[in-house]
């Protein structure tokens, strides 16, 4: 292949300018706010998940609280009935009597009872209460902290593409003087190496930084200034300058 010296060189501005572009590239994929958001999406949901589990736990106590008190109130019912009956005189029976206090009796135990359920159910509600109100305070926290990250991330973001624009642009004057058939080897070079052009310094290809052997750079040096030469270790593109040592 064949292409001015000129042309050549620009493909050096290329490759210097495409490095740059992978480099932002690689830049935005790994932007540490992207890990910190990924992280904090998943503990938001955790948590959102864990509110609704308490407030479905608080609601269900709520529930057998509101019944069990609702046994309470029957059962001092009962007894305020007994004890009236029983302070009125209306038992004259001492076998009714005794029935009567016997029930009585009872019926304070089950609301003994019924009271210490009440209790007990009414300290596992606080303690559910305050485990919502802790979790929504976590979630209002993690918000923030995911708002604030996804706020870095979007400035990051604008700041990149922004200098992507500008690089992209300059890329498109390049490629205008370069060749089509050169262009096209220095792109398939690209896609195989990862850069598609590299500048012999000093013997070295600065592309996979191997020094040529004699007979290699013999044969450089007697080819024609526009014919397009390659590394024979990484197949790049071999710009020669001033500075290639030949």
């Amino acid at each position: 292949m064949k292409a001015a010296p000129e042309a050549q060189k620009r493909l050096l501005d290329l490759a210097e300018l495409d490095t740059s572009l992978d480099r932002l590239r690689h830049r935005r994929r790994t932007l540490p706010e992207l890990a910190e958001i990924d992280e904090l999406s998943k503990r938001l949901a955790q948590v959102s998940t864990q509110i609704i589990a308490a407030e479905t736990e608080a609601g269900d106590l709520a529930r057998d609280q509101a019944k069990a008190e609702s046994d309470v109130d029957a059962v001092r019912v009962r007894v305020d009935r007994d004890q009236k009956r029983l302070d009125s005189g209306q038992v004259s029976s001492p076998k009714d009597l005794a029935s009567l206090q016997s029930e009585i009796v009872s019926l304070r135990r089950r609301q003994s009872d019924l009271e210490e359920v009440v209790l007990e159910i009414m300290e596992r509600r606080e303690a559910a209460d305050a485990r919502v109100t802790t979790l929504k305070s976590e979630r209002e926290e993690v918000t923030g902290t995911l708002r604030a990250a996804e706020d870095r991330r979007d400035v990051a973001f604008a700041e990149i593409d922004k200098e992507t624009g500008e690089l992209t642009s300059g890329r498109s004057a390049i490629t205008a003087d370069v060749p089509a058939d050169l262009l096209g080897l220095y792109e398939k070079m690209r896609e195989q190496t990862g850069v598609g052009a590299a500048m012999l310094h000093g013997g070295r290809c600065l592309g996979c930084r191997t020094s040529l052997s004699i007979a290699d750079l013999n044969r450089i040096r007697a080819a024609a200034h526009d014919e397009v030469v390659r590394c024979e270790e990484c197949r790049r593109i071999l710009v020669r300058t001033a500075e290639s040592g030949l």
